[in-house]
């Protein structure tokens, strides 16, 4: 790994740019934020969602490309675009899309960057809390400026306060064999609508541990650095250090092994 040896400025330099394209996408949320209500046709709800995820990701990709005009992207409406190089831009132009088309103000943009595969940089900008969440490789994780630690609940039964999602189509049904042994257990359990909020906030100490199946790198790819420089853990099912597995778990460091024994697949 190289991240060792990129000057402190190289790295305030990527971040800058992180926050000011996750500022700007949150900038786009708030200006259209509204305008679907009373909107009920399918397609035109779709194309309201469309329209504020493409603006917003239009502006993200234009911030990183004034200063980084020979870097890849990798965004959730466009896809990859530049050359696969050393630099990789990782975003997320408008997590919580359900819940900002219906006005739930659970929603964020997500900015991370990888250099030779590995995240350095991340910001997580939720405009309706006005809360930034940034975090550097070694740098530690905070959230408007101030430093963030993740709880110290040791145990499940604390009772830790715990949060999943489930995917948009119908194979949310894979996680409910999970959500079901939570829930006997007593744990109480949320289900908020964006990854990315949900990592940051096990990171600042608001949730405990949060899973989900299925999630893309866009969704998580800033929020477990920022969970990880707090102090939290992230890993696949299997307890691989990642945040790329089928299986998202990420916890305050404590409750890790005992969640992923709940989220065990059975032999």
């Amino acid at each position: 790994m190289t991240h060792h040896a990129t000057p402190p400025e190289q790295m305030t330099h990527w971040l800058e740019v992180a926050v000011r394209a996750a500022r700007a996408a949150g900038a786009v949320h708030l200006a259209h934020l509204g305008r679907v209500k009373g909107v009920r046709a399918k397609s035109s709800f779709a194309d309201l969602v469309t329209e504020v995820d493409g603006e917003a990701e239009r502006v993200i990709r234009a911030e990183i490309a004034a200063d980084f005009p020979d870097h890849a992207v990798l965004g959730e409406e466009e896809g990859a675009r530049g050359e696969p190089g050393r630099y990789r831009w990782v975003v997320d132009p408008l997590d919580g899309t359900v819940n900002y088309a219906h006005g739930y103000p659970v929603f964020c943009s997500s900015v991370a960057l990888e250099q030779d595969g590995e995240r350095v940089v991340g910001a997580v900008y939720d405009p309706t809390r006005g809360e930034l969440f940034t975090a550097t490789r070694g740098g530690g994780a905070f959230l408007n400026g101030e430093p963030l630690r993740v709880s110290g609940v040791p145990t499940l039964d604390t009772p830790a306060l715990l949060a999943t999602g489930f995917p948009y189509d119908t194979s949310g049904e894979r996680n409910l064999v999970y959500v079901a042994r939570v829930l006997r257990l007593g744990v109480p359990l949320r289900r908020p609508g964006a990854a990315a909020l949900d990592l940051c906030n096990v990171a600042c100490g608001r949730m405990d541990g949060y899973w989900e199946l299925g999630v893309q790198p866009w969704d998580v790819a800033a929020g477990s650095l920022i969970l990880e420089e707090a102090g939290g853990r992230v890993s696949d099912q299997s307890g691989l250090t990642t945040p790329y597995g089928p299986m998202i778990v990420a916890t305050n460091g404590a409750l890790h092994p005992e969640l992923l024994h709940l989220l065990r697949d059975e032999e």
